[in-house]
């Protein structure tokens, strides 16, 4: 005879506590934990967070409700979330131990430690995404005394910091890195696109395909995050955009191009192309590559899913015109603003979020053809127009 076992309701197994106290003392130990807890919604919103988050940083909750974590995040945490710990929670539902530092509401950094683990349903769909932070201001602190011990006995490195005596030095010195760092991604990342690229050739199961897919998408959304840093850095240490010029060869290759690679990142979205190109266009192709690339992301990320994007290009009058359309929610006059600036990013997708430089790449380009980059938003469409003279 089998016995009939059951799991006893925690109001059994503690019969002199009420429900109702055990309740309170579960939210206390939520609101008032040793650490600061939130939680975000699958499309990267915070829904949920906890008293002592809010504390450490001078928020009110319903200051952060609504607000993606790049709310709390200074451009490097930015820079650092897109292109290491986004796409390490997406390939594994979590990530241990990360260190990030958090702005807050006066403005301060607060070093931290940063753990997550994504909930998911029965299917694998994330549902939310719990994230914990431990203050590791003293644990900082100990590190930057080890740094600074290992400096002094260094004398040349402690002559090349005392020589950084503004911040202009400094912020130069950054950008540097950011220009180095740059390229020694480039190769790593051209090797693990191509190995994507051969192991597709190959037969495999449904979940190795859709792995596999998502590989060569975050590759390439990595190589723009790279092209648009870099140019940044180019740009802000006085290279400006650098331009090869050719009138003989043909744009409308490059254009499809950039056309079939998003069509390949993103095959639920439909891209729609009107090339009436019949006149030879002396301009960098690969410039105007990147802008068109740039372009499409942007109207990718911000147009309404259901709707197609085009993107139309023509010779006329001695002008080439290039434009890229998208249906879905109108700009704002605000965001109209600062549209163009660095790091500025609107409101988008938790899976395409980037580094807010597509734009401000796309405009330097523009200036450096002797063209001109605008856009008109209504209602009925977000149109970004480039025009630029066919010979200068």
């Amino acid at each position: 005879m089998k016995s009939s076992r059951r799991c006893a309701p925690l109001s059994e197994l503690t019969p002199s506590i009420p429900a109702s106290s055990i309740i309170e003392d579960l939210e206390d130990l939520y609101e008032n934990a040793p650490c600061g807890y939130l939680s975000l919604e699958p499309g990267g919103r915070i829904f949920k967070v906890n008293k002592t988050l809010c504390n450490w940083t001078g928020y009110r909750p319903e200051e952060l409700l609504g607000q993606r974590l790049h709310h709390l995040l200074n451009i490097a945490g930015r820079m650092f979330y897109e292109t290491h710990i986004a796409p390490l929670l997406r390939m594994q539902g979590f990530f241990h131990e990360v260190a990030l530092d958090l702005v807050t509401a006066k403005g301060d950094l607060l070093p931290m430690i940063v753990n997550a683990a994504e909930r998911r349903d029965s299917e694998g769909r994330p549902i939310s995404t719990r994230i914990t932070f431990l203050k590791a201001t003293e644990r900082r602190r100990y590190e930057r005394e080890l740094l600074d011990a290992r400096d002094q006995s260094r004398s040349q490195e402690a002559a090349a910091r005392a020589s950084l005596t503004s911040e202009r030095e400094t912020s130069e010195l950054r950008e540097q890195f950011i220009a180095v760092l740059g390229h020694d991604l480039r190769n790593p990342l051209a090797s693990i696109s191509a190995g994507a690229r051969i192991l597709l050739r190959k037969p495999k199961d449904e979940t190795e395909t859709k792995v596999l897919q998502m590989m060569e998408t975050t590759v390439l959304r990595m190589a723009g995050l790279i092209d648009n840093v870099l140019d940044f850095a180019r740009g802000r240490l006085g290279g400006g955009i650098t331009l090869s010029r050719n009138a003989n060869t043909s744009i409308e290759p490059v254009l499809q191009q950039v056309v079939d690679e998003l069509r390949t990142a993103m095959p639920d979205r439909r891209i729609e192309t009107d090339f009436r190109i019949t006149q030879p266009i002396n301009c960098d192709r690969s410039r105007l590559g990147q802008l068109v690339s740039n372009l499409l992301g942007n109207a990718l990320t911000h147009g309404a899913p259901g709707k197609p994007v085009l993107i139309r290009a023509l010779t006329d009058n001695g002008m080439f015109e290039l434009s890229v359309s998208n249906a879905g929610e109108p700009i704002s006059a605000e965001a109209m603003e600062h549209l163009f600036q660095p790091f500025f990013r609107g409101r988008v997708r938790a899976s395409l979020q980037g580094l807010g430089l597509g734009l401000h790449i796309a405009s330097e380009i523009a200036k450096a053809h002797e063209g001109t980059l605008t856009v008109k938003s209504d209602s009925e469409e977000t149109r970004f127009t480039f025009l630029m003279p066919l010979r200068t």
